[in-house]
């Protein structure tokens, strides 16, 4: 399967910030039907989406958790997307996956890990 390169994430303490970024390759980043985004996965609980980009209008879609704290962006010419998190809560804590899928799908928490996943941590 393809896989998309991820790299960020680590551990801060709450109110903290982290920037997660994934590069895809030109036939993923390219393909209109692609929405670029994240999910989370914490031991225990329910996969979480977190935020996706439609990559030919860059219109960005947040979990309602994360709304007003994370920003997802991109970068047309390196082909990545990025995630900047903001105001970091213990809750926010998991292993951060990036995919790419139909849009709806990612930040819904439906979409398929397309990379080995990154861990976040975020202590009280």
């Amino acid at each position: 399967r393809v896989q998309l390169v991820e790299a960020g994430g680590g551990s801060v303490e709450a109110g903290g910030s982290l920037r997660l970024s994934c590069a895809a390759p030109t036939h993923i980043y390219s393909n209109i039907i692609y929405c670029m985004g994240w999910f989370r996965q914490t031991p225990g609980k329910e996969r979480e989406g977190v935020a996706e980009i439609y990559i030919v209008s860059g219109t960005p879609y947040y979990a309602d958790s994360v709304k007003g704290r994370f920003t997802i962006s991109q970068d047309n010419a390196k082909h990545t997307v990025y995630l900047q998190m903001n105001n970091l809560k213990p809750e926010d804590t998991g292993t951060y996956y990036c995919a790419a899928d139909r849009c709806g799908t990612v930040v819904s928490g439906r979409a398929q890990p397309w990379g080995q996943g990154i861990q976040v941590t975020v202590s009280s």
